[in-house]
């Protein structure tokens, strides 16, 4: 099965593909390939946007940009990899989004749904319009079927410097009070979809609590991790109380919440217990370490996995007996599922299940 590589270089002498809207702008190009197919990209976003091929080549397949610096006919490359075959598909619930803040991507044959926060120069600050685009990212993957789990990861230098302060800084006690915004962390950690911290840089204030609101923190090694509230004369009003000493016990947590400044880097968070492990590496790499766990979770019955994670988030909210009973109840659910069949066969056949997730 052959793959098709592709490299294009748009220099001064082609026309002006790219015209500049704030981040956004368009790319179009035509080229001729051997076997005699044109292509034709457009729709491109600065970064890891999803590129849509015309249909005359590879219908309805998405690529990626690997890099397209402010758009700048000179300065832009795109690279492709991608099987001519079996392209992933560029599903129509992405395809209609205009996002601001955030980029979204569809890897692994589409089972793997990825969001890039991206407000770079504040650090990606989780602001009100920000996490109202993780939101509906989170919950367009968890409608697309075929998505089996879901990667959260900032661009730059940080995963996330915490809340948008200079857009919570005149808030009244009844602004606090009726913000949705605070409902949006709320949201993630209610997904029925596994979804995976890979963690870059900071993640202090608010985006430590968001990284402690998905299911595994993939930690790169200069990640850093805070609760530095309460030197804004506040303190961590979106699970950072209650999640993180449940996570390193309670004098560590006390200590990082009631300094503001006992940071954890990433050695100390893996051997505490707040992330999975550390990736070594830039911050491709543990891009890349995510997007590989979350497609071995993918792979699964997602039904299954579902329940699996229904389990084990009872623990924190049951005592042991009735979380005992609750994994009982789910264990025996299991069993109605046509993959518990297809898993234990395939497992007395020696060979792969074919999950039907369902």
């Amino acid at each position: 099965m052959s793959v098709l590589r592709t490299t294009m270089r748009l220099l001064r002498s082609t026309p002006p593909f790219c015209t500049s809207s704030g981040l956004r702008g368009e790319l179009a190009a035509t080229k001729t390939f051997s076997h005699s197919k044109r292509f034709i990209l457009t729709s491109v976003k600065c970064g890891s946007a999803g590129v849509r091929i015309h249909e005359n080549f590879i219908p309805a397949t998405s690529w990626n940009i690997k890099t397209c610096r402010r758009f700048h006919p000179s300065r832009c490359q795109a690279y492709a990899d991608q099987d001519v075959n079996q392209g992933t598909k560029l599903h129509e619930k992405l395809a209609e989004k205009n996002y601001d803040s955030i980029d979204v991507d569809l890897v692994e044959n589409g089972t793997v749904g990825v969001i890039y926060l991206d407000r770079q120069k504040a650090l990606n600050a989780l602001s009100e319009a920000l996490m109202n685009e993780v939101v509906d990212a989170c919950q367009t993957f968890e409608s697309i079927e075929e998505v089996g789990a879901i990667v959260i990861t900032g661009k730059g230098k940080a995963f996330a410097a915490g809340a948008d302060i200079k857009e919570m800084k005149d808030k009244t006690f009844e602004d606090a009070h009726k913000s949705r915004l605070f409902s949006h962390w709320n949201a993630v950690a209610a997904l029925r979809k596994p979804t995976i911290a890979a963690v870059n840089g900071f993640a202090l204030g608010g985006g430590c609590e968001l990284a402690m609101a998905c299911d595994i923190i993939l930690a790169g090694e200069k990640a850093l991790f805070g609760q530095p509230e309460v030197k804004l004369g506040v303190i961590p009003g979106i699970g950072g109380t209650q999640r993180l000493i449940r996570e390193v016990g309670k004098s560590r947590a006390m200590e990082m919440i009631l300094t503001g400044k006992a940071f954890m880097n990433a050695e100390e968070a893996a051997q505490r217990g707040l992330v999975s492990r550390v990736v070594p590496g830039d911050n491709e790499t543990l891009v890349a370490e995510a997007i590989k766990v979350a497609k071995s979770i993918a792979e699964l019955s997602r039904p299954t996995i579902a329940m699996a994670k229904e389990a084990v988030n009872a623990a924190y909210e049951l005592g042991l007996s009735e979380g005992i009973k609750r994994e009982h109840s789910l264990f025996c659910a299991t069993f109605a599922l046509e993959d518990q069949k297809e898993g234990m066969a395939a497992f007395a056949e020696k060979r792969d299940p074919q999950f039907k997730h369902k």
